[in-house]
């Protein structure tokens, strides 16, 4: 069973995106959660929400807060299959390309100018995408992407001793959807404090499939490997998936940090192969509570392999 303050990120904290929202959220957060602390700057007048002391930390573990716009669209990511990726990426653009073919053949006919049809056409499409993808509305429900790694990293900090809690930094990035910019100014701001030897754990829909993907980078791969092979064993319910992040995509913010790991739950079909198909719509309500379970349970074997 989860802690109430997790219960209550669920049912009350989904929706993190304008700035009087996160606002509202860090305040909360930070009265529920003593020594939280925001680290603001860079583009973007990023605020990440961290715990701990970074530069003493031996590992940080890590999840976005903020949530994303509401699409007419889902983020179908297939981290293994990228000529489908492609493909589905191809796919979304063609009203886009109806859209812009159309505008231009008026304004052209209109106007007779090739300045004011280019123009014209190409400013309002790019507005266009950029409302949808970051500007529009605030997607409502946002169980999976990224309450479910928010929710992780608070039930993280709520099962460990205070001495294991003195050897880790807890990192709640901002902008995560805007172009991993929060973890981008994380890691200028703590260039100094050795991130390049610390382990990065990031957590980033992880409630939505029982299929569970860790991707690790080239030098996590090689220190840590075996030690994430042994705290994470499949089961009977969820299959396991060590992948290197050299043949697998899954961007989000582990891909900042050398030794960066991404996690994630997925589901499966045979022609497809792992995929996530939910994310930023409506549908994004799927929460498995015992994905939260065994991601806490499994980091907690690793931090004591490790640490």
């Amino acid at each position: 069973m989860m802690t109430p303050l997790s219960e209550q990120i669920l049912t009350d904290w989904q929706v993190r995106k304008t700035k009087k929202q996160k606002t509202a959220f860090i305040e909360w957060m930070q009265s529920q959660i003593p020594g939280l602390q925001v680290e603001q700057g860079g583009f973007g007048n990023n605020r990440n929400l961290v715990l701990g002391d970074v530069k003493s930390a031996k590992v940080l573990l890590t999840a976005h807060y903020d949530t994303c716009a509401r699409l007419p669209f889902p983020n179908f990511l297939p981290p293994k299959n990228i000529p489908l990726y492609i493909g589905y990426s191809l796919l979304i653009c063609i009203p886009f390309g109806i859209f812009a073919f159309l505008l231009n053949f008026v304004l052209g006919f209109l106007t007779e100018s090739f300045f004011i049809s280019y123009w014209g056409t190409f400013l309002p499409t790019m507005a266009l995408l950029f409302y949808l993808l970051m500007g529009g509305k605030p997607n409502p429900h946002t169980a999976n992407d990224n309450t479910s790694g928010v929710i992780t990293l608070c039930e993280l900090i709520a099962s460990m001793t205070e001495e294991e809690r003195a050897q880790a930094a807890f990192v709640f990035f901002d902008n995560e959807e805007n172009g991993l910019l929060g973890s981008a100014f994380f890691r200028k701001l703590h260039k100094k404090d050795g991130l390049e030897k610390k382990p990065l754990i990031n957590f980033d829909c992880v409630s939505d499939g029982d299929h569970m993907l860790f991707v690790l980078s080239k030098p996590a791969m090689k220190a840590y490997g075996e030690a994430f092979a042994a705290a994470f064993p499949s089961t009977a319910e969820k299959t396991v998936y060590l992948e290197k992040s050299s043949n697998t995509m899954y961007p989000s913010d582990q891909a900042n940090f050398p030794m960066g790991v991404g996690v994630a739950a997925l589901r499966k079909k045979k022609l497809i192969g792992l995929y996530m198909d939910r994310i930023h719509t409506v549908k994004d309500t799927v929460f498995q509570e015992e994905n939260i379970v065994f991601f806490v349970e499994g980091t907690q074997r690793l931090l004591q392999s490790i640490l």
